[in-house]
C-alpha cells in the first residue's frame, strides 16, 4: 500500500512539473487538461485520479509557489542593521517574483478567472507575509500602512520588470533607491 501512495504522489508531482512547463510555454491559462495529460503519457479522464478539476491543479501551484518563497524567505540571512536588511528583503523578493512569471502571474496577479487558492494552499502566503511582517518589526516598521506600502512599492516594481522588460534589468535598477525612498520614509 505504502508503495502506491508513493507512486501516487510522484505522478502528482510529474503532473505539477508538466503544469509549470506548460504554463512557462503557453501561460498559466493557455493550456488544456489534455495536453497536460499528453505530457505526461496518460489520457484526460486519467488525470481526475491525481486532481478532480483543473483549478486542484492551479491550487496546488499556488500552495507550491507560497512555500517556495517562503523556503527563500528563510533561508535569506537579514543584517540587524535596518536599511540593509530592507535591501536583502527586497532583492530576495524581487529576484524569486521574476525568476519565473508563471508563477508571479498566479501569486499576484489572479490570472485564472473565478480561481480562488484552497484555505491550505492559501497557509504558506500568510506564513510568508508573516515572515515579512516580523522582519520589518524587528527594525521598527510594525504600522500596517508601511507593510502595505512595502508590499506596493516591491510588486509594482516587479509587475513592470515582468511586464516591460522581462529578462532584463530597467526596474532591478530601482530597487536600491525605491528602498531607500520607503526607508527615509519609514524608518
Amino acid at each position: 500500500m505504502e508503495q502506491r501512495s508513493e507512486r501516487h504522489l510522484a505522478t502528482r508531482e510529474e503532473i505539477l512539473a508538466m503544469a509549470w512547463s506548460l504554463s512557462e510555454d503557453k501561460g498559466l491559462a493557455g493550456w488544456s487538461l489534455r495536453e497536460l495529460a499528453a505530457g505526461v503519457g496518460m489520457r484526460a479522464p486519467s488525470l481526475y485520479v491525481y486532481f478532480r478539476a483543473k483549478d486542484q491543479i492551479y491550487d496546488a501551484m499556488f500552495g507550491e509557489s507560497y512555500r517556495q518563497l517562503l523556503e527563500r524567505s528563510v533561508a535569506t540571512p537579514l543584517p540587524d542593521e535596518p536599511r540593509s536588511r530592507l535591501h536583502a528583503m527586497a532583492s530576495m523578493f524581487f529576484d524569486f517574483a521574476v525568476e519565473n512569471p508563471a508563477r508571479l502571474q498566479l501569486m499576484f496577479w489572479r490570472v485564472i478567472p473565478g480561481f480562488e487558492p484552497s484555505a491550505e494552499a492559501y497557509a504558506p502566503s500568510l506564513q510568508a507575509l508573516t515572515l515579512g511582517q516580523e522582519a520589518l518589526a524587528g527594525i521598527g516598521i510594525a504600522d500596517q500602512a508601511a507593510m502595505d506600502m512595502w508590499t506596493a512599492v516591491l510588486t509594482g516594481l516587479v509587475t513592470q520588470q515582468a511586464s516591460n522588460d522581462p529578462g532584463g534589468e530597467r526596474w532591478r535598477r530601482l530597487l536600491d533607491e525605491a528602498v531607500d525612498m520607503f526607508a527615509a520614509a519609514y524608518l
